[in-house]
Order: C-alpha cells, then structure tokens, then sequence
C-alpha cells in the first residue's frame, strides 16, 4: 500500500478544486492513441535528430522514447527549450521557455538517485485554470528500461499547469507527476489517469535536473 500523500503540494483535490478539464471526446482521444499505440524500435535511419545536446538523455533513451512518440512527431527533429542547467531552476522560467511553442513537448527529469523519467504532452505547460492535453499524453521511466504509461480512459486530467506547480495525471487524491515551482522537489504515485507505478524508486524525490523539448 502506498504511503497517504503529504505536504501543502497535494491540498487541491484531483476530483474537485484540482482542475475543471478541457471537455474532450473520449471517442477522438481514444482515436489518437491508437496512432501512437504501438512501441515497436525505429530504424537507425529514422532516429530523431536532437538540434541540442541532453545532458540526461542517452542514445539508448532517444531510441526508446522516439519509437513511442505518436507517428506525426516522430518525423521531427528535437530541440532543447529549456534545461534547469542552462534556464536555472525555476517553474516560471519553464513556462517562459514555452511560451511560443504550440506544438507537443517532453518532459525529462533526473532524479539525485540518477533515475531518469517524465512524460510526453500534447501541449506545451503553461499555466490554466483548466487541466488539458489528449489521449497520446503519457508518462515514462527508465527502470533501466522503459516503461510507458499510456491513457486509461478513466479521466482526463492530464495536464495542469500552477504558477506553484506542475502536475500531470490525476484521480483518487493521487498525481502522476507533481513538480514544485523551484523545480527542486517532485512526487510521483500511481493515479488513474495513467495507471502508471511510481516513476521513481522514490515516492517524493529531490531533483537533480529537467529538460524540456519541443518538435520542430
């Protein structure tokens, strides 16, 4: 059993206060999964061209993820929008970064247990009062291979952006993925959205690093 969540971070309740989403056809969002529902390898060919140097991803991990992506991104070249190495630490520098992107993003986090995890959006993080994102929104971790973490169906809570934190996957009291606005600590569980395990070997972890990258 996992331990109750804890700390101001998880006041706003996922079923209520937590968000009002984005009224989204479970029919289209389901259509769209299936695009990205199989995770078969790439050709070497077909690698994505990564425009930047990652400090937290390997070849092997470009690998993985890019064969994973939804089909319509796959085709594109990466390029780092933002890194706590490069940006500084800061949620609101983040959203910054992100403000002219109006494509998918993904997520990277290092842990200061050198896991490596996070999550494929649909839509850049900013802030909202309202969850959103679609049915190809998923959450991952190395372990030290992959596992995805795809759209059950159960809700659609699958981004919200605070000017305090940023959350992904919600249902039962319990988030997916929660970053503080420091981007210092995080907490991952398992939440109905995803159906996922905790992405790290840690409930509440530390942060060592994050990465967001854009497709263009």
């Amino acid at each position: 059993m996992q331990a109750p969540i804890e700390g101001e971070h998880h006041a706003l309740n996922p079923q209520a206060d937590y968000c009002s989403y984005w009224i989204i056809t479970i029919d289209e969002a389901k259509r769209r999964q299936s695009f990205s529902s199989c995770d078969g390898e790439l050709s070497a060919d077909a690698l994505p061209v990564l425009r930047d140097t990652s400090d937290l991803l390997q070849d092997a991990h470009v690998e993985k993820l890019a064969s994973r992506l939804p089909p319509r991104v796959q085709i594109y070249p990466w390029s780092l929008a933002y890194s706590t190495g490069r940006n500084g630490t800061s949620l609101k520098t983040l959203y910054r970064s992100l403000v002219d992107v109006d494509g998918p993003v993904l997520l990277v986090v290092k842990d200061m247990d050198n896991q490596v995890f996070g999550a494929f959006s649909t839509h850049p993080f900013r802030v909202s009062e309202h969850c959103y994102g679609t049915g190809e929104t998923f959450l991952y971790s190395f372990c030290p291979e992959i596992k995805v973490y795809r759209w059950t169906g159960e809700n659609s809570y699958f981004v919200k952006g605070n000017t305090d934190s940023l959350q992904m996957g919600g249902g039962g009291g319990q988030l997916g993925l929660w970053l503080d606005s420091e981007l210092y600590r995080g907490t991952t569980t398992k939440c109905a959205t995803f159906n996922n395990q905790p992405l790290s070997v840690r409930q509440d972890f530390n942060i060592h690093s994050v990465e967001v990258w854009t497709f263009e």
